[in-house]
């Protein structure tokens, strides 16, 4: 009778989800970070970066100032929850030593980033286990057709963005843990109730999908206990490549010059933009990213370093007269913006003692808020 019940529970919710939660919950819980000035009291910001080593331009735009800039608001009761997504980054397998050093440089980049660890909390996802607890109490209640939906699994599985889990040859190419970890990625973030959630515009279909399965949880077991989580979209537009704008910057391209990284030196960083892919338009300057890919793609890089818009930015270059005297430009600000954290995160990288420190007070206090929740959890699905 029970086990009935609760299957008729879990299809009226799937229909929930599917006919409200999408449609409503996407037109009000989605903002920009820019202008923020206070959080609500009591609220929990959190996010996590996959631990790939060494922070490129991409990613520090895209995501870790950001995480910086709101950390420094002082909202009564407001809690920051920052770290790596070390169980996401296995999704694609790697050698123990390699994801061992990687999560040791993404701390660290974190660090020199600009992220005080008195303000916010840092700690690998891994080493609190409250997470795939979670995770597992998530996926009972989530549908294959909301996993089939997501795009980035089908990105990463080389798969065609039209492709479905249901076609046998996807279906035999395609991993369990890349199908699944969007539920994962839910579980981070509602394990500590967390009430907003900064991303780069790339994750904002998988915040939904963490929408839909709190309302769905919220439903099934009759109560309001997760908050519905926020998108805060980071002002920064998508970084591409240096050498190929027609794709983002990542540290995986085979071309290491298409990607610039916080930890480089000046001389790095010039050789690197010397050779980004431009185009022949001689004259005016002007961002057009259809026309002119890499020439915008340089620009934008300056728009988020300088904290300007895109049309603000165009109009303080019109003293550029040539490709040259752009790159220039480019490599000025870069320079700038990152020796600094350069030599930051060299000097910690010889202190892992205070590094492991920080990652062991910061599970600590991660854990404390995770540990009452998900007792809290198993109170209301009847297992404890």
């Amino acid at each position: 009778m029970l086990r009935t019940q609760y299957v008729r529970s879990l299809r009226s919710v799937r229909a929930y989800s599917s006919t409200k939660t999408g449609s409503v919950l996407s037109t009000k819980s989605v903002q920009t970070i820019q202008g923020i000035e206070k959080f609500p009291t009591n609220s929990t910001i959190f996010s996590l970066i996959q631990p790939t080593g060494k922070i490129h331009l991409g990613n520090y735009l895209g995501a870790i100032r950001s995480w910086k800039d709101l950390s420094e608001i002082e909202s009564e009761g407001t809690r920051y929850l920052f770290g790596t997504a070390d169980l996401h980054a296995i999704t694609v397998p790697k050698q123990a030593q390699q994801l061992k050093q990687y999560r040791v440089e993404a701390i660290a980049s974190l660090i020199a980033s600009g992220l005080d660890v008195t303000k916010c909390t840092l700690f690998h996802q891994s080493s609190v286990p409250e997470h795939t607890e979670l995770n597992w109490y998530l996926t009972t209640i989530t549908s294959m057709g909301m996993l089939n939906r997501m795009t980035q699994w089908k990105s990463k599985a080389n798969q065609e963005e039209s492709s479905s889990i249901f076609e046998e040859k996807v279906l035999e190419k395609t991993k369990a843990g890349l199908l699944c970890y969007p539920v994962l990625q839910a579980a981070d973030i509602l394990i500590y109730r967390s009430t907003h959630v900064p991303v780069g515009d790339d994750q904002s279909q998988h915040l939904e999908l963490t929408r839909n399965i709190a309302s769905s949880f919220n439903h099934v077991f009759g109560k309001d206990y997760f908050p519905i989580p926020k998108t805060l979209l980071t002002p920064a537009k998508k970084i591409l490549s240096l050498r190929n704008p027609s794709k983002k910057m990542s540290k995986s391209d085979p071309d290491q010059n298409s990607c610039v990284y916080v930890t480089e030196s000046p001389d790095e960083i010039a050789k690197k933009i010397r050779k980004a892919t431009t185009d022949s338009i001689q004259g005016k300057l002007y961002y057009d990213p259809e026309q002119r890919p890499g020439v915008s793609n340089l620009i934008n890089i300056i728009s988020g370093l300088t904290r300007k818009s895109i049309d603000d930015t165009v109009t303080d270059l019109q003293w550029v007269k040539d490709h040259k005297q752009l790159k220039d430009q480019v490599t000025e600000l870069l320079v700038e913006e990152f020796n600094p954290k350069r030599h930051l995160y060299e000097q910690l990288l010889n202190d892992k003692p205070y590094l492991d420190k920080i990652c062991r007070e910061g599970t600590d206090k991660a854990r404390e808020i995770a540990s009452v929740n998900i007792g809290q959890i198993r109170a209301l699905i009847g297992l404890d």
